[in-house]
């Protein structure tokens, strides 16, 4: 069976990110081209480093994925802070600005977003939840207007504090939501009965083992668990991503071996 008989055995699109092997974001899109269906870009602008695509490399991804079918998920700087003080939230929003601006010519499928696990503990008061999820709504409905469709802005659930905080902020603003399903199994979340309740404001699954440490192979998870997961993804025709957030070339071909089990 080749790659692509593999990815079309299923109802949504499977990706990966852009860091499987040890290189930067072009030769990881080239060698994942005919291998997945989405490939998460996953962008850094700290201190001396910024990985955001110049406008050549942007039109190679652009060549890339017309040639291939593939399709891109845009995973905005890990460093954006939300819902701290004033002149964080700005230069936040200046950089997500910023990516948005350069990498919308590729059609993203989504722009994944932490809203801000710097300023949240593990278990807040009510008044710290409250002050936290105004921020977060303030900076979003801010944000909102770069993007053509709201919902391409997906909120994803972190290990590192409730998942319920998010969903105050989605009740307030039309973003959609990331479920990466290896943080909810981390926290002892029941995995099924939050897919029944979220998946229909979900665009992208991320989908990943735990084992010394997250985003680890998936053969390190109980097969039932990962069979639980996909057959609940096809119960409800979800048609969007899901991406294995994986980040060397032995969790990444390992996970595919796993799916190839179901």
């Amino acid at each position: 069976m080749n790659s692509r008989e593999r990815l079309q055995r299923f109802p949504f699109r499977i990706g990966t990110t852009s860091y499987i092997i040890p290189d930067d974001i072009l030769p990881n899109v080239r060698f994942l081209a005919d291998k997945v269906d989405d490939i998460e870009l996953v962008l850094f602008d700290v201190d001396q480093f910024c990985n955001i695509p110049s406008r050549e490399q942007v039109a190679e991804l652009q060549q890339m994925a017309a040639t291939a079918n593939l399709t891109y998920t845009i995973h905005l700087p890990l460093d954006l802070q939300f819902s701290a003080d004033e002149s964080q939230i700005s230069r936040s929003l200046a950089k997500a600005r910023q990516v948005i601006d350069a990498l919308h010519c590729l059609r993203p499928h989504a722009y994944i977003a932490h809203l801000d696990s710097h300023s949240i503990v593990k278990d807040p008061s009510e008044t710290e939840a409250s002050i936290w999820v105004e921020r977060c709504v303030q900076s979003l409905q801010s944000l909102l207007p770069e993007l053509q469709n709201p919902a391409l802005l997906a909120v994803e659930n972190l290990e590192s504090y409730p998942p319920a905080l998010n969903h105050r902020v989605l009740a307030q603003v039309p973003a959609s939501e990331c479920i990466d399903i290896g943080h909810l199994w981390l926290q002892g979340i029941d995995v099924p009965p939050y897919l029944d309740t979220w998946l229909d404001r979900t665009r992208v699954i991320h989908l990943h083992g735990i084992d010394t440490r997250d985003h680890q192979s998936l053969r390190h998870m109980p097969i039932d668990n990962v069979k639980t997961v996909i057959g609940k993804l096809i119960e409800k025709s979800y048609s969007g991503v899901v991406t294995l957030e994986v980040f060397s070339q032995d969790d990444f071909f390992s996970s595919m071996e796993v799916l190839d089990q179901l």
